[in-house]
């Protein structure tokens, strides 16, 4: 187990610190640059879209989701321990700093994922029964209409099923098992049970009763945990604008925090920044356009300003408050962390917590934190699951699903009784190894999004067209 943990940790390192970042931060701003700034541009239009389909969830045909569905189902996937454990990991190893090249990650990434979610719906597939199909696995093989494409395609499906439907769902139980134990005292098996049993019921239900809870599931949860950082961060008013400073100046300083050479502490905040970004707003990663395929729009930009806006919600919204309560309480004057030095005592898993008992109280910060971190993670299990089964499906075909349902529930309940730092590597490693086929598909079909881009934006002349007449 060692000396796989030490292969796995070398490959992500390798991974993390130069391919995935090179390959992230070029892509987006590829796209950021064709798109003529499309995350500016139709900013206020996704949001516009993402309101009124709110208002309006009409359009869920017996085989997709509503647009709001699609979003929410992306929303559940991005927001989860990657915001609460993530955010902590990034702060503890790059400093401060960190956040805001996480910032820079997720304002490319902004135009990378219009592009994936318009992709997925431009070559998504319609089945006689009315069942949709879509995500990169299509749009990779419409970029590579050979053997190489089969390949990619196969090769990513493999990554993504370990990755999030396996691994990530083992992941995201460990830390609802580890926070209702240190809050509740709950045995960690208790909670895996449990956990597994609700998962069952969501999973039989299919597409439908999974975009029924996400949609009621994430308005609900974000606002409970944005609620609570507000709160928290009027309470230490005053210290806010010193923790600004502190991202900015820690971010080309971060050797006057993390120690080290400029040229080593740079690399660490910026790499940090960037891994923790993906697994945060995904991204670049090829996870997320599986629920915006599933969406029956009248054309895929309009899918795309909508994906557009996850992205923000997720990183500029919940990441941002989620690291000032950290920073503003652990890395101001007076603050457990200010020089610098981390006790023992303090990790990635408990960073967060402690940073909400300082103002709330240490028990009422664990529960109210605790609360928040289940709903994340169980959120995330829930779309992580549904894109795995669909890269299963399109694996071992469509007698595969109970076979995937089984294995993928006894990895939630593995999850909450073991902890171990090989998992998460290996889940990290599958998660980084899900971007190459996924951007080298990008970069391969720009003139494809581009041509949409052109022909739907707001202003232009709009075919006024079904779902239905569209799918055809």
């Amino acid at each position: 187990m060692d000396a796989l943990l030490k292969i796995v940790d070398t490959i992500n390192s390798f991974l993390s610190d130069y391919v995935l970042f090179i390959l992230l931060i070029s892509v987006g701003i590829w796209y950021t640059i064709r798109t003529k700034f499309v995350q500016v541009r139709c900013f206020g239009e996704g949001f516009k879209r993402l309101f009124g389909g709110m208002k309006n969830r009409k359009n869920k045909q017996k085989g997709g989701m509503s647009s709001f569905q699609a979003l929410a189902t992306a929303i559940a996937a991005q927001i989860g321990t990657g915001n609460i454990v993530g955010a902590a990991a990034a702060i503890l190893t790059g400093g401060p700093g960190s956040i805001f090249w996480m910032w820079i990650i997720a304002f490319f990434g902004m135009s990378t994922m219009y592009a994936e979610a318009v992709l997925a719906q431009e070559t998504r597939v319609v089945k006689e029964n009315g069942e949709v199909m879509g995500g990169p696995v299509y749009y990779i093989k419409r970029a590579f209409p050979n053997k190489f494409g089969k390949f990619l395609a196969a090769f990513f499906a493999v990554a993504l099923v370990l990755a999030v439907g396996f691994f990530g769902g083992m992941v995201q139980a460990n830390s609802i098992g580890s926070v209702c134990n240190t809050a509740f005292g709950i045995p960690t098996w208790v909670v895996g049970v449990v956990l597994a049993a609700i998962c069952i019921i969501v999973f039989i239900g299919g597409v439908k009763r999974l975009a029924s809870v996400v949609e009621k599931l994430v308005p609900v949860m974000a606002v409970l945990f944005i609620l609570g950082s507000v709160v928290l961060l009027a309470m230490n008013i005053t210290k806010v604008p010193t923790a600004f400073a502190l991202i900015f100046k820690y971010a080309f300083q971060p050797q006057a925090i993390i120690g080290g050479t400029f040229g080593a502490a740079i690399k660490i905040a910026m790499t940090q920044g960037a891994k923790r970004g993906m697994f945060s707003n995904e991204a670049g990663m090829g996870s997320t356009p599986h629920a915006h395929a599933l969406a029956n729009v009248n054309n895929p930009h309009e899918q795309g300003t909508v994906a557009m806006t996850g992205v923000f919600i997720d990183t500029f919204v919940v990441l941002t408050l989620n690291a000032l309560v950290i920073i503003t309480t652990m890395y101001t004057e007076g603050g457990l962390l200010s020089d610098g030095t981390i006790p023992d005592t303090i990790d990635k898993t408990n960073l967060a917590q402690i940073a909400f008992g300082t103002s709330f109280g240490s028990v009422f910060g664990n529960i109210f934190l605790a609360v928040c971190l289940f709903f994340f993670a169980f959120s995330t299990i829930l779309s992580w699951n549904m894109f795995g089964k669909l890269n299963f499906v399109y694996l071992f075909g469509k007698k595969g699903e109970i076979i995937y349902t089984i294995i993928s529930v006894g990895f939630i309940v593995l999850g909450t009784l073991v902890s171990s730092d090989l998992v998460w590597g290996l889940s990290d490693m599958f998660n980084q190894l899900m971007v190459l086929p996924n951007v080298i598909a990008l970069f391969a079909l720009t003139g494809l999004v581009i041509g949409i881009l052109k022909k739907y934006k707001v202003g232009k002349k709009k075919q006024d067209i079904t779902v239905e007449q569209r799918d055809k």
